[in-house]
């Protein structure tokens, strides 16, 4: 039987260098190449997208949408790691932990859009609660989230990096100040609420991690549960998942936003008490944020365990 064939365009970028990563050493599917010199020959390009079983698509949106319309086959899936079709009809969002049956709704999928990294974090903690009728729609949630620099690409790795760097990149730098966030969207949508969080994303100068907190006031909670309840909540939620788990963050004064880095997984920290709570989702920005969960929703569509070739 042979195996199936994997492309990548755009594997020059972060995002695409990462997945690139994760494949290399798998022998249980054909990565397929492009000539460096023709990485930007849409004939080439085309060639290989309608060659490949599962292609991923780590561009610019623009560019994202562009390559979609080169497929001219019924067979090739795609993947698509950019913004441009995450809420857009007949794709599924490659979340699948928050899918009831992601073998059914992932692993058949043509299209899968994979999500944003802080909308991953935001959805984590928010979309289960809502689901459950314990978060109303209507919350005006309010959400930051600290993100290592990698997330910005080559240009914001660059400036991080180089050798005449400014004072102002060694302090965390508050971002998307005029509250339209490109991710605002998904997280409103797949959380299922009624209006947009107001979401505050920060950079900071360390590489990769990342650290996604909301806060809510528990009475107006459906039946006002503690923090520790709602930790109890979400641990039910997520049993038996592989790749997300959730904490009581009683043992926990302080939380590394890079803790986490490195790996594939996400965990909820419940923080709080009896009248507040704060639930934060720590993972990597490269790894559950992008380019692992890229991996996941390939194993899923080729009918793996859906860890396979991850970072635990």
């Amino acid at each position: 039987m042979s195996k199936p064939k994997i492309y990548i365009d755009g594997q020059e970028g972060t995002t695409g260098l990462q997945i690139r990563q994760r494949l290399s050493s798998r022998y249980d599917i054909e990565l397929l190449t492009i000539d460096e010199e023709k990485r930007k020959d849409t004939e080439a390009r085309k060639a290989l997208l309608n060659e490949a079983d599962i292609v991923f698509l780590c561009l610019p949106d623009k560019a994202a949408r562009e390559a979609v319309r080169l497929i001219e086959n019924d067979h090739t899936r795609v993947i698509d790691a950019s913004t441009a079709h995450r809420t857009v009809n007949g794709w599924a969002y490659g979340l699948p932990e928050l899918c009831r049956y992601p073998v059914e709704v992932i692993g058949k999928a043509m299209r899968v859009a994979n999500p944003g990294c802080h909308a991953t974090g935001f959805l984590a903690a928010a979309a289960p609660l809502v689901s459950l009728h314990i978060l109303p729609p209507d919350y005006p949630l309010t959400c930051y989230s600290l993100t290592g620099y990698s997330g910005g690409g080559r240009k914001m790795i660059a400036e991080y990096e180089g050798e005449e760097k400014g004072k102002e990149l060694y302090a965390p730098r508050i971002y998307g100040t005029d509250l339209h966030h490109k991710h605002l969207a998904e997280m409103t949508k797949y959380a299922g609420l009624d209006m947009p969080p107001i979401f505050c994303p920060i950079v900071d100068d360390y590489y990769c991690g990342m650290a996604t907190t909301i806060m809510f006031y528990n009475k107006y909670l459906r039946g006002q549960p503690t923090a520790e309840e709602i930790a109890l909540i979400l641990s039910a939620y997520y049993a038996g998942q592989k790749l997300i788990s959730v904490t009581y963050g009683r043992e926990n004064p302080m939380l590394s936003a890079n803790r986490l880095a490195g790996t594939d997984r996400l965990e909820l920290v419940v923080c709080g008490h009896e009248d507040q709570t704060i639930v934060t989702a720590l993972f990597d920005n490269l790894g559950k944020g992008a380019s692992g969960a890229a991996v996941q929703n390939m194993n899923l569509m080729l009918g793996l365990d859906e860890i396979t070739g991850l970072n635990l």
